[in-house]
């Protein structure tokens, strides 16, 4: 692969078989990083990514031998208005797929039914407490990274904020079966926002599946540029990259 040296450097790239092994491997790597917070810092902030990418990665990180009782956990991002009760509220997926199975010290979770500026107040106040040590980053089809949308905002300071969801993005949420169709997607989300997942200590993207592998490709033959999201990733020191044979199938098409 023909990757720009200077990129390369700041980066991890790990290509599986399958899903399940880049799943497994991101969660071994998670264990590790979040034992060494603990162990620098007495407890551990993290960052948790949602959505069908992020299936086999929570199967296993669940099963780590994690003092989760040290651990403070927030999110991404929500649909704003969308009850929790919906199948495409990312709390409720959090809730069943995390939550229930692992007992941690917090939780802060992104309420999409609150008001939206309130909840950005509550959100960054909590946020900016401390920094946070552990991130999941997944990379949507478009290259968002949460919901930032291209062209991301790549200036905005405030931690969280409120954004509109690209049309590629609501089409993604229907393919992958969380909606019926477009327009019973919501128009709008809460979001945290590039310049704050970029302050995490270390980021872990796990991006398998062939439906990223147009994104995953363009991450890295792309310039950091705001109307591919994910490239901005390439610019931190300690960013880890989990793909499987189908999501990086297309990283050689232009080596």
């Amino acid at each position: 692969m023909n990757f720009d040296r200077e990129e390369t450097d700041k980066m991890q790239i790990n290509i599986f078989e399958t899903a399940d092994q880049s799943g497994l491997e991101a969660a071994l790597a998670c264990k590790e990083l979040i034992g060494d917070a603990i162990h620098t810092n007495g407890s551990a902030r993290i960052v948790l990514s949602t959505g069908a990418s992020q299936f086999e990665f929570l199967q296993h990180f669940i099963t780590m031998n994690i003092e989760w009782d040290k651990v403070e956990m927030f999110h991404l991002d929500e649909y704003i208005a969308l009850p929790e009760s919906h199948p495409a509220s990312f709390r409720k997926y959090l809730k069943e797929r995390f939550l229930q199975y692992v007992n941690v010290k917090q939780v802060c979770l992104v309420n999409g039914e609150a008001e939206p500026q309130a909840e950005l107040r509550r959100l960054n106040e909590e946020i900016a407490k401390a920094p946070v040590d552990v991130a999941l980053i997944g990379i949507g089809e478009n290259a968002h990274i949460a919901f930032n949308d291209p062209p991301a905002d790549f200036v905005t300071e405030e931690p969280y904020k409120v954004v509109d969801l690209d049309d590629t993005c609501k089409q993604q949420q229907v393919r992958e079966g969380w909606f019926a169709t477009v327009d019973d997607v919501p128009k709008q989300a809460i979001t945290m926002t590039v310049k704050q997942i970029l302050k995490s200590r270390h980021i872990v993207s796990v991006v398998p599946h062939e439906a990223k592998a147009a994104a995953i490709a363009n991450t890295f033959k792309r310039e950091v540029d705001p109307n591919y999201p994910a490239t901005i990733l390439k610019s931190h020191s300690n960013w880890r990259l989990y793909l499987d044979k189908d999501s990086a199938s297309k990283i050689y098409a232009w080596s």
